[in-house]
């Protein structure tokens, strides 16, 4: 579960609000990751207290991670922990999904030398002990709004009746653009038009890639993209933010496809499904 507002315990717990800790800070930062079959949850976290943080060290806490959206998955952490990877089979993400972070006991906590609690419980903290498998704190509440990143968000269409082919591709300063010499290309009259069109948006992932390479390629054949830094065209900003998002780390000339299949959400499979149900359809 997940505490969303200050909970009563029968005994001190350590949160970003509660008065039973002189200070009182456990503050958790989340940022996600995708590609076509995991989810990466990247996590830092800081814990303002000399009596949590030898416990967590010396194994009598650990911490748990805590994810909500359609259900609740918890994930007991190694102390350096710094990710978790999920398979998409195993969690449904969308936009309400809530992350937070517990400090669980692994045996019976005796508060008698915790110098962090309040004056209140001075007299008679020593009398104060926790169970095995007890909160003993919880983070902040870290939330996403669904919004990650998406390959079509790159695109735009457009029509060129004085094309001299019937498909171009150009790079703009912010999108990959589609030219279309009609609009009988586009499918507009059939089902699913947008996934039809999917075959030109791997075309232009291609063209936008290479590119990509001849820009920031120590030889022009491959890019690190843990070393370069963020580019300042538009266009390519985009593509190195979806390629991050997606756990790309490194593009090179001979392993484009296999990157267009991680950051394009199965595109040609999608497309191949829509050609097959038409097909059915038309039988």
């Amino acid at each position: 579960m997940i505490y969303r507002k200050d909970a009563n315990f029968p005994y001190p717990i350590l949160t970003n609000t509660s008065s039973s800790y002189e200070t009182s800070e456990f503050v958790l930062d989340v940022e996600m990751q995708e590609n076509v079959r995991h989810y990466r949850f990247d996590f830092s976290y800081e814990i303002d207290s000399e009596f949590i943080n030898p416990l967590l060290k010396q194994g009598k806490a650990q911490l748990i991670l805590v994810i909500q959206s359609k259900d609740n998955k918890f994930y007991r952490l190694d102390l350096h922990q710094t990710h978790v990877d999920i398979a998409k089979s195993r969690i449904s993400i969308n936009n309400r999904t809530s992350i937070q972070m517990f400090i669980q006991s692994k045996e019976e906590i005796n508060f008698r030398d915790n110098l962090d609690l309040s004056p209140f419980y001075q007299e008679f903290k020593a009398e104060i002990i926790v169970p095995k498998y007890s909160v003993l704190g919880y983070s902040n509440i870290v939330l996403f709004d669904g919004s990650f990143s998406k390959p079509l968000d790159l695109f735009e269409k457009k029509l060129d009746p004085t094309l001299s082919s019937d498909i171009k591709i150009d790079l703009g300063s912010e999108t990959i653009i589609i030219n279309y010499k009609n609009e009988e290309l586009q499918f507009n009259s059939l089902p699913k038009s947008g996934t039809l069109n999917h075959p030109y948006i791997y075309m232009g992932l291609q063209k936008a890639l290479l590119r990509f390479i001849a820009n920031y390629g120590s030889d022009e054949e491959q890019v690190d993209l843990d070393e370069v830094d963020p580019p300042n065209d538009k266009l390519d900003f985009k593509l190195y933010n979806l390629m991050r998002s997606k756990m790309v780390s490194e593009l090179r000339m001979n392993t484009i496809d296999e990157v267009i299949y991680n950051i394009s959400d199965r595109i040609l499979e999608k497309y191949s499904a829509a050609v097959k149900e038409l097909a059915s359809n038309g039988n």
